[in-house]
C-alpha cells in the first residue's frame, strides 16, 4: 500500500517538473478512502494535452459500499509508460485496497463517467486490476447489509442502464481485456463488451446460484448467445467455472495472448472495431448460437426436471430457467427486465439468506483468536505418517498425497499395510475414472507415498494423524511410541471422533503438541476437518494444522476438546432422537422421508447403513457415560446385527443394497424393530403415538440444537457460525437453510424451549431444555448472541 502511494506521488512530482499539469491540480493518494483510474482521452488538437493520459479519483465515503463513490477527472496527468496518440479511453486499476468485488461497483460507475466523454467514436478498454484479477464479482457484503435492511435500493441497477445502454448500445466500442478472474457481475460486465481478450489462466464462470440469485447484470441472456444454450445452463445451473482455452472455443473469449501483451492487443482490437476492420457485435442481440425455439424449449424442459429432483429446495434454479426462456422467447431485452426483477425479488428469499450467511461464516473460521492474530507463521510440513489404513487412515493419506505432500503410511503386518495401500491406490484410480485426475498426475501423486512396518521410520516425521479404531488403550499406546520416536517438533495429531483428546494423550508428556485432527468419512472427499485443540495445545500447533487443512482443501474449524468434540457431541441426540420415535412407534422409513424432504442427504436410519453399525455400537456407551440423564437408549442396533444386517457393508440393512441399484426398504426388518419395541416398550398405553410430519422434524432436530446451545455454552466453538459450517460440511446439514444454528435462530428461541419443555414432561431427561437456550428464550434473543453466562462457569451449566 505504502509502495503505491509513494510510486504515484513520485510520477506526479516528474509530472509536476516537466510541466505536464496544472499547478492548482492536487494528486490525492489517501490510503483509507482513494480508488486511482487513469484514462487515455484524446483532448482538443489545439492543447498539448492531445491523448495525453486523464486520472480519474474516487472518494470512498465512510458508508461505502451502501453510499456511491464520489468521481472527478484529477486531467492532464501524464504517465510515462503509456504512448498512444490515438483517440482511446482506458480503464486500468491502479490501486485497489479492497478485494476485487468491492472494485465492481467502482468500475461501472467509472465506465459511465468515461463514456459520456465528447469524442463518440473513442474506443474504451477494460483491464485487469490490483493483482491480475479483472473481477471476482459483486460486493457479497451488499447483499448482508440488504438481508439486514431490507432495503433493495442498496442493490446498484446497473443491468440496464450501464451494461446495456452505456456499454452495449453505446457509440464507441468496447473491449474486455481478462486476467485472472472474471466471475459474476465481472463476467457479465465483459459480456457487454464489444470483445473479449483474455490470459490463458484466465477463469470465467457465473457462480451466483450458490448465493440463492440469478445473475443480475444481464448474464441469463448473454451466456447462451455466446456459448450456446446447453454450455450456459451448465456453467450457471452447476456454478461451473472454465479456463480461457474452453471459453475461446465456445466463443466466450475472442482471442488469448499473454499477460504482457493483454493491453496491447485488446487496444489494438478495439482500435479494429472502431476503424470497421473487426465487427462490431453486440451479445445480447446475437441469435447465431441459439437453436430453433422448439428444440430450446425441450432443453430447458429438460433443464426443469433435473433441476426439480437435484434441488428441490432451492427457488433460484427455476427462476434461473424462467429468465433463460423469457429472453429466447421475446428477446434478450424482455430477457434482461426479467432478469433485473427476479433478481430483486431472489435476494430476500430465505434461501438467499441462509446461503450468504453459509458464504460468511465459512471466510470467518479462518480466523482464531490467539492463534491467527498473534503474528505467529505455519511451519513447513513435508511429511506427514499416517497410523492405521483402514477406511479412514486411507482416505487421510490419499487427501495428503493429493496436495504434493509426503506419506509414511504404517500398519501392524503386510496384510493390513498391502490393504492400505491398496486403499490409496483405488482413491486415486477413481479420481482418474472420473476425469478429475490425469494417469500422468496419478503415477506422480502415489509416488509420494511409502508404506512401513516399524516405528523407527518415523524419525523424520513433521507429522504424525493416528487413525487407528476407537480403543483407548490402543491409542495410548501409539502416543507413547510416536512421541518417542519422532522428532521434537513433530505434531502429534489423533483422529479420533469422540474420544476426550486428554485421555487420548494421558501417558504422553508432550501435551503442547497433542491435537485432534478429525476427518470425516470418506476423508479425501469430504470437506470438514475438525480441529480440536485441550487447554495445553499449543498455538503453533493449530495453525500448522489449519495450513496443512486448507492445502488439501478441507475447511478448518477449531473445536475445545471434550467427548464428541463439536460436530459429533452436537449431532449425537440425532440418531437417538429417531430411535425413540421408533420406539414411540413411528415408521422407520417415513423417518427417513420426513428428514431427507427437509434437506438431509439421506435420513438417519439410511444414515446408519451407510456409515455402518459399528460406530453407532463404539460410541454409544462413552456419550451414555459422558452425559448421563440425557442419552435415550435402545438394543435396536445390536438385534439389527445380531439378525445378521451390517447395513450397506453386507447389502442388507434397515435397507436392501444391490449394486447397480438405489437402496430399497426392507418390509421385513418389521420384526427386529418390533422385538425391540417389546423390550424397551415407551409407547403410552401400548399404542404408537400420532405424530405429524412436523413433529417428527422437530423431536429429531430440537434435541440437537438444544446440545449445540450446551456446545456453545461451554465455549466449544470460538463463534456460534462455526456450528453453522461444521453442521453443513461434516453432517450435511442443508447450506441453504444457513447451518443448524442460523436455521433454529428462524425458527426461534421460544419456541423450541417450549416444545423441549413439553416433550420433557412426557418422555424424561432426553428433551430437557438447557440453561443456554431457556436464557435465550426467556430473554427474546438469537441462539448465536454472546454467551450470558460468567468465563469459566458455563461447563457447569446443562
Amino acid at each position: 500500500m505504502q509502495a503505491s502511494r509513494a510510486r504515484l506521488f513520485k510520477e506526479y512530482k516528474e509530472v509536476q517538473r516537466e510541466k505536464a499539469v496544472d499547478q492548482d491540480i492536487q494528486l490525492v493518494c489517501d490510503d483509507s478512502n482513494i480508488f486511482k483510474w487513469t484514462a487515455l482521452i484524446k483532448g482538443p488538437s489545439e492543447t498539448p494535452y492531445e491523448g495525453g493520459l486523464f486520472q480519474l479519483a474516487f472518494a470512498i465515503p465512510e458508508h461505502y459500499p451502501l453510499q456511491p463513490p464520489q468521481a472527478r477527472f484529477l486531467t492532464k496527468i501524464f504517465h510515462p509508460n503509456v504512448h498512444f496518440k490515438t483517440g482511446e479511453i482506458c480503464l486500468d486499476i491502479l490501486k485497489n485496497a479492497w478485494s476485487p468485488a468491492w472494485t465492481l461497483q467502482s468500475v461501472c460507475r467509472a465506465i459511465i463517467a468515461l463514456m459520456a466523454h465528447p469524442e463518440p467514436d473513442s474506443p474504451l478498454n477494460c483491464d485487469s486490476g490490483a493483482g491480475g484479477k479483472f473481477s471476482g464479482g459483486f460486493d457479497i457484503n451488499v447483499f448482508a447489509e440488504v438481508h439486514k435492511s431490507g432495503d433493495l435500493s442498496l442493490l446498484p441497477d446497473v443491468s440496464v442502464e450501464l451494461v446495456v445502454n452505456i456499454i452495449e448500445d453505446a457509440r464507441k466500442p468496447s473491449v474486455a481485456a481478462i486476467q485472472g478472474l472474471a466471475l459474476g457481475g465481472g463476467l457479465e460486465l465483459t459480456m457487454g463488451c464489444h470483445a473479449r481478450i483474455s490470459t490463458p489462466e484466465a477463469q470465467l464462470g457465473l457462480p451466483e446460484l450458490t448465493l440463492g440469485v440469478i445473475p443480475g447484470f444481464g448474464g441469463t441472456q448473454r451466456l447462451p448467445r455466446l456459448v450456446g444454450l446447453p454450455k450456459a445452463l451448465e456453467m450457471m445451473l452447476l456454478s461451473k467455472s472454465i479456463r480461457a482455452k474452453e471459453g475461446n472455443s465456445y466463443g466466450l473469449i475472442d482471442a488469448i495472448t499473454s499477460p504482457e501483451e493483454l493491453i496491447r492487443v485488446s487496444r489494438l482490437w478495439a482500435l479494429d472495431i472502431a476503424e470497421r476492420r473487426k465487427p462490431w457485435i453486440s451479445s445480447l442481440h446475437r441469435t447465431d448460437k441459439l437453436v430453433p425455439l422448439s428444440e430450446a424449449r425441450e432443453i430447458l424442459k429438460a433443464a426443469r426436471l433435473q433441476v426439480k429432483k437435484t434441488n428441490p429446495h432451492m427457488p433460484q434454479h427455476q427462476a434461473c430457467l424462467d429468465a433463460i426462456e423469457e429472453g429466447i422467447v421475446f428477446g434478450g431485452y424482455a430477457g434482461v427486465l426479467k432478469e433485473a426483477k427476479v433478481f430483486k425479488e431472489l435476494v430476500l428469499s430465505n434461501t438467499s439468506r441462509g446461503l450468504v450467511h453459509a458464504f460468511f461464516s465459512q471466510r470467518a473460521t479462518s480466523k482464531v483468536p490467539g492463534v491467527t492474530d498473534v503474528g505467529l507463521k505455519p511451519r513447513s510440513i513435508k511429511i506427514v505418517a499416517v497410523i492405521g489404513g483402514g477406511l479412514m487412515g486411507s482416505g487421510i493419506a490419499t487427501a495428503l498425497i493429493l496436495s504434493g505432500t509426503h506419506v509414511i503410511l504404517k500398519e501392524v503386518d503386510s496384510a493390513y499395510l498391502q490393504k492400505g495401500l491398496k486403499s490409496v491406490e483405488a482413491n486415486i484410480e477413481g479420481l482418474v475414472k472420473k476425469g478429475s485426475l490425469s494417469q500422468d498426475k496419478m503415477k506422480k501423486t502415489l509416488s509420494l507415498l511409502t508404506g512401513v512396518l516399524d516405528y523407527s521410520e518415523l524419525k523424520n516425521v513433521d507429522m504424525v494423524i493416528e487413525a487407528v479404531i476407537e480403543k483407548v488403550p490402543l491409542k495410548q499406546s501409539i502416543f507413547s511410541e510416536i512421541e518417542r520416536i519422532c522428532p521434537p517438533h513433530c505434531i502429534l495429531a489423533t483422529n479420533t471422533s469422540t474420544i476426550d483428546l486428554n485421555i487420548v494423550g494421558e501417558k504422553t508428556a508432550s501435551q503442547d503438541r497433542i491435537v485432534g485432527a478429525h476427518f470425516f468419512s470418506p476423508a479425501h472427499v469430504m470437506p470438514l476437518l475438525e480441529i480440536v485443540r485441550t487447554e495445553k495445545t499449543s498455538p503453533q500447533v493449530i495453525l500448522d494444522l489449519m495450513t496443512v487443512g486448507k492445502a488439501i482443501k478441507k475447511v478448518p474449524v477449531v473445536v475445545g476438546n471434550c467427548t464428541g468434540f463439536a460436530v459429533n457431541r452436537t449431532f449425537f441426540p440425532y440418531g437417538q432422537a429417531a430411535t425413540m420415535l421408533v420406539h414411540l412407534g413411528v415408521d422407520v422409513f417415513r423417518i427417513d422421508k420426513v428428514i431427507s424432504n427437509f434437506g438431509m442427504p439421506m435420513g438417519p436410519f439410511q444414515l446408519q447403513d451407510v456409515a455402518g453399525y459399528g460406530v453407532a455400537l463404539a460410541v454409544r456407551g462413552i456419550f451414555a457415560s459422558a452425559f448421563k440423564g440425557r442419552t435415550f437408549e435402545s438394543d435396536l442396533v445390536e438385534l439389527m446385527v445380531e439378525n445378521g444386517r451390517n447395513g450397506k457393508a453386507n447389502g442388507k440393512g434397515y435397507y436392501l443394497y444391490e449394486k447397480g441399484s438405489k437402496p430399497k426398504p426392507d418390509p421385513s426388518v418389521q420384526a427386529v424393530i418390533e422385538e425391540s419395541r417389546r423390550r424397551t416398550s415407551i409407547m403410552p398405553g401400548g399404542k404408537p403415538v400420532n405424530v405429524s410430519d412436523q413433529d417428527i422434524l422437530e423431536m429429531i432436530f430440537f434435541p440437537v440444537v438444544n446440545e449445540a446451545c450446551r456446545v456453545m455454552d461451554e465455549q466449544v466453538v470460538v463463534r456460534a457460525s462455526d456450528l453453522d459450517v461444521a453442521s453443513v460440511l461434516g453432517m450435511g446439514f442443508p447450506k441453504y437453510r444457513g447451518g443448524l444454528v442460523f436455521w433454529a435462530d428462524t425458527v426461534g428461541a421460544g419456541y423450541i424451549y417450549s416444545r423441549l419443555s413439553k416433550w420433557a414432561e412426557t418422555y424424561g431427561g432426553f428433551f430437557r431444555p438447557s440453561l443456554y437456550l431457556e436464557e435465550r428464550a426467556k430473554k427474546g434473543l438469537s441462539l448465536s448472541t454472546t454467551n450470558l453466562a460468567p468465563a469459566g462457569a458455563s461447563r457447569a451449566r446443562l
